[in-house]
């Protein structure tokens, strides 16, 4: 078996988005398709005093213009220092901040990247390495894509020699799956649901923020609030 995994990159996503990778074989960056506003592109949720909080990278968007996620660019380079401080002030009294803060600060010191795609995969593959996931990652750029869009999976998993492809669940309203049961790839959706909770800094419980909130709540051990290692 082979599981493939197909969706766009996500900014310092949620602790899913990481099982997801977690659970198959090669990642696929999707990012060849349109960038979207007020989406999980450039910007997600953290845990403040004051309530749920959006970090939200800058980007230049021009207007109608069809745009996809890979040829969007920042338009403010000091973007970096605001999200370090704010993720500073909001996590200053979790368990873990001591020993993530020195890790944080030289992720974000160093992300100079000029496009979105970039440092959403610049995110995702250190904090890959801090969860232990070696999932391989490859680019959509890497595949000639084809028109129609669950046409374009389908391809992505043959060139991959995929037996399995894996979704959010949201994609069952608009997957034509007989287009990969004539190939002989399964097709799997993922379940997010009934996730532990974790002590949280500010009730209530929220499961739906950064995986940074869980990084930072439990350090070293956040690995094991992922369900590919609860379930082995």
């Amino acid at each position: 078996m082979k599981k493939i995994l197909i969706t766009q990159s996500n900014y310092i996503p949620w602790k899913g988005y990481f099982d997801a990778i977690a659970s198959t074989d090669i990642f696929v960056v999707y990012d060849d398709m349109q960038y979207t506003k007020r989406d999980w592109r450039n910007r997600n949720l953290i845990k403040t005093e004051k309530g749920l909080k959006w970090l939200s990278i800058p980007v230049e968007v021009k207007g109608k213009y069809f745009q996809k996620v890979n040829e969007t660019m920042i338009s403010d380079k000091n973007w970096n220092n605001s999200h370090l401080n704010i993720l500073k002030a909001s996590y200053k009294n979790a368990p873990h901040y001591k020993e993530i803060i020195t890790w944080l600060e030289s992720l974000y010191s160093e992300c100079n990247f000029l496009y979105l795609t970039e440092i959403n995969l610049y995110f995702i593959e250190k904090i890959n390495e801090f969860l232990g996931i070696e999932t391989t990652i490859v680019h959509s750029t890497h595949f000639n894509l084809h028109e129609e869009r669950t046409q374009r999976l389908v391809n992505i998993c043959k060139e991959l020699n995929g037996t399995d492809y894996y979704s959010g669940p949201a994609a069952k309203t608009y997957m034509e799956e007989a287009k990969f049961n004539k190939e002989n790839i399964g097709v799997h959706y993922f379940d997010y649901s009934n996730y532990p909770e974790y002590p949280q800094l500010y009730s209530p419980f929220e499961h739906g923020v950064s995986v940074l909130d869980l990084i930072f709540n439990q350090g070293s051990n956040a690995k094991n609030f992922l369900k590919t290692n609860i379930n082995g």
